[in-house]
Parts: structure tokens; C-alpha cells; sequence
């Protein structure tokens, strides 16, 4: 009892030290995360009627970002298997941090579903025993059971191995290797659940399709250790954690396979959707080109085609992807253009036109932006205190000192 509570004690005041540029970094995520609570404040008051979203377009910018966070959070899996399973050492080092990440993604993905409620204090009703949970015919508990878990999961794995190399032991492989296993099932689960939230509906031929799942995991694979490595190069500037600098290609790889095999299920979906042309193509169509003079996804699609082929292309050859500058600007391109592909791209055209063919377009309104920003400010807070104190204590600066 008395390390835990001294671990607790030591990790908390680990996380909250630092320098000027520290200080500035969480002011500036302070003041974001205050700006996304007096937005989602006056959403409250006044109803969602201040979003973009309508009765025809009831998804926005909010699922978008959670249909690419699940990918984040699940991503960390990418480096999970060759860590615990092959016993990578190169990837053992920075595996953690990956975990930290699956944690903050974890919790602004079940942010973004909170605020997108327009009934946030029924949400109890998704609690075991207290609610209506309608399990398991309803895929929105579906959907939180297995982020619930893949959170649990992610927290205690690396809390054992944490605590035990606090108090100077090694982390016995037999404790923590089933909970591993478990995660890698559970990871690939939260996205293809995910998928299946969208494919389910029959009424929206945009998302029914059985390719949906496999193009949800292969952007998942790519972003995922694309955003992750970005963080590691920041880690690797701005602190003692020495970073290998072949764990940076080993993750560009990983990367660099997803975002090809992504981008491959992305031309077999335009092709099935275009070469005989249907009612169903409608959605599409908006999408790639627009219908009439609503046209206000089609610069945002091809964008982010543009933004995942130049990265592709970058990471595929061996002589670019070794180049610091262009990683670091690939790995940008690919963030982003999967956000777009995935969150906006994928989310909003389900949706246009309706069932009974009418074309309304949507735009996020400043609240929603605000909250959206505010969100991603907590995520980044809470990956950048875990950080911290991980970085700590697998230096070795914090440790356990039974008689202190």
C-alpha cells in the first residue's frame, strides 16, 4: 500500500514538473479546453440547433473526429505485437508511450460521442444494471463496452509494468502477457465495431458495404502510427528519452503498408461505385464531384487523395523516408488527409442526399469548432502529463525509496 501511494505520489508530481516551455505548452491547451467548456456550455443552453448538424445531416464534425480517434487508439496495437509478442527491443522502449496515447484517444473518443448527445444526462442509461443498456441489440452499447475496455486495458498493462520498474523489479512476463493478447483482440474490435456502426444501415448505401471494416483498420494502421511517431519526434527534441532512430523507420513502414493497402480499398470502393452507376452512386458522386452547386466536400476529398499519395509516395522510397524533413511532412499529410478521408469524407456524404433525395450540405458552425478544439486539448494534456511521468520513470529518474 505504501508504494502504490508513493508511485501515485511520484507520478502525479513527475507529470505536472517542468520547464517554461512546458508551462506554456499546457496554458495554451488550458486555455483551449476552457473555450471548448464555455462552447459545449452554451450547446447545452440553447440545444444543438447551434451546430451544422439538421434532421437530414445528424452527424458532424464531432463523429468525425471519433470515427479517426477510435483509429488513433487502436493503432497502438501496431506496436504492441512486435513489442510483446516478438519481443522487439527497439519497439519495447517507446511501447508505452504508444499505450499513453491509446489512453488520451480513448477518452476524447468518448468525449465526442458525449457531446454529440443532445441529451448528455441520459447517458446512464449506457451504465450495466442502472440503465436500459438494450444489450446486445444495441450497437451504440456495442461501441462503448469495447472502448470501456480497450481503456481499462490500456491503463492497467502499462501500470503493472510502470510499478514494478518504479519499485527496481522486472515486470514478470506471465502476468502481463494474457492481458496483451487480450488487448490485440480487443484493439482490432473497437474499430470494426466502429464500422459496423456505420455498414448497419441499409438506408445510407454510402456506408452498406462489407469493405468498410478492412478500409476502417488499414486507415487506423496508417494515421495511427503516423500521429504516434510525430509525438516521438517531439519526445525525442524537447526531452532526455533517447529514441532510436530506427524505431522511426520501423514505424514509418508499419505506416507506410497500411496507407498503401488503405489506399488500394479506396480505389476498388470508386470503382465499384462509379463503373456502372446507380441510385446509390448519388452519395459518392456528391462526395468526388458534388451535385449541381453543392459542392462543398469535393476540395476537401481531393485534398486529402492528394495529401495520402504524396505520402505514399514519399514513405515508399527508402531514400525520401530516411530523410528527417519529408518523414516528418509525410507523416503530416497522412494525418491529415485520413482525417479528412475518414472523418469528414466518410461521415457526412453517408448522409447526402437523403433516402428521399434531398441534398442538404453541412458546415461546421464555430461552437462546434470550439468544442472540437477543447476536446483535443484534453487529449493532448492528458498524453502529454502520461508521457511525462512514463519518460521518468523508464529513465529511472523517479524510483521507489522504501524508507524516504
Amino acid at each position: 500500500m505504501k508504494a502504490t501511494f508513493s508511485f501515485w505520489l511520484d507520478f502525479i508530481h513527475e507529470a505536472f514538473r517542468g520547464g517554461r516551455l512546458f508551462y506554456a505548452w499546457m496554458t495554451l491547451l488550458t486555455a483551449l479546453v476552457v473555450l471548448g467548456i464555455y462552447a459545449y456550455t452554451y450547446q447545452i443552453q440553447e440545444g444543438l440547433i447551434v451546430s451544422g448538424m439538421s434532421d437530414q445531416v445528424s452527424w458532424g464534425v464531432y463523429i468525425a473526429n471519433f470515427t479517426f480517434l477510435v483509429g488513433v487508439a487502436a493503432a497502438a496495437v501496431m506496436l504492441v505485437i512486435p513489442s510483446y509478442i516478438f519481443r522487439d527491443k527497439m519497439i519495447q522502449e517507446v511501447v508505452l508511450l504508444a499505450e499513453g496515447l491509446a489512453v488520451a484517444a480513448c477518452i476524447m473518443c468518448i468525449l465526442f460521442v458525449t457531446v454529440d448527445l443532445g441529451r448528455p444526462e441520459r447517458i446512464w442509461h449506457m451504465i450495466p444494471f442502472l440503465g436500459e443498456f438494450n444489450f446486445p441489440q444495441s450497437l451504440l452499447v456495442w461501441d462503448v463496452f469495447v472502448l470501456t475496455g480497450y481503456l481499462f486495458l490500456s491503463l492497467s498493462i502499462p501500470y503493472y509494468i510502470l510499478f514494478v520498474r518504479y519499485k527496481g523489479g522486472q515486470p514478470r512476463h506471465n502476468i502481463y502477457f494474457p492481458g496483451v493478447l487480450i488487448s490485440i483482440f480487443w484493439a482490432i474490435s473497437i474499430h470494426t465495431v466502429t464500422a459496423f456502426l456505420l455498414s448497419s444501415n441499409v438506408a445510407r448505401p454510402f456506408w452498406h458495404t462489407a469493405i468498410l471494416g478492412p478500409r476502417f483498420l488499414a486507415s487506423a494502421f496508417s494515421a495511427g502510427p503516423a500521429f504516434f511517431l510525430l509525438t516521438l519526434k517531439f519526445i525525442r527534441s524537447y526531452t532526455d528519452f533517447p529514441v532510436p532512430p530506427k524505431v522511426f523507420q520501423r514505424i514509418a513502414v508499419i505506416a507506410t503498408v497500411a496507407l498503401q493497402i488503405n489506399l488500394f480499398l479506396l480505389f476498388v470502393e470508386i470503382f465499384t461505385q462509379f463503373y456502372h452507376q446507380t441510385d446509390h452512386t448519388a452519395s459518392a458522386l456528391y462526395l468526388f464531384f458534388g451535385i449541381g452547386e453543392k459542392t462543398a466536400l469535393v476540395p476537401w476529398i481531393w485534398s486529402a487523395i492528394v495529401m495520402n499519395v504524396t505520402a505514399v509516395l514519399i514513405l515508399s522510397i527508402e531514400s525520401l523516408r530516411n530523410n528527417n524533413r519529408l518523414l516528418t511532412i509525410a507523416c503530416l499529410l497522412m494525418v491529415v488527409g485520413v482525417w479528412i478521408e475518414k472523418g469528414m469524407g466518410l461521415i457526412i456524404p453517408g448522409f447526402i442526399p437523403t433516402p428521399l433525395g434531398e441534398v442538404f450540405e453541412y458546415t461546421p458552425t464555430l461552437i462546434e469548432v470550439a468544442v472540437s478544439a477543447g476536446i483535443w486539448a484534453i487529449g493532448l494534456m492528458i498524453y502529454t502529463l502520461l508521457a511525462k511521468a512514463t519518460i521518468a520513470i523508464e529513465l529511472g529518474k523517479v524510483k521507489y525509496r522504501a524508507f524516504s
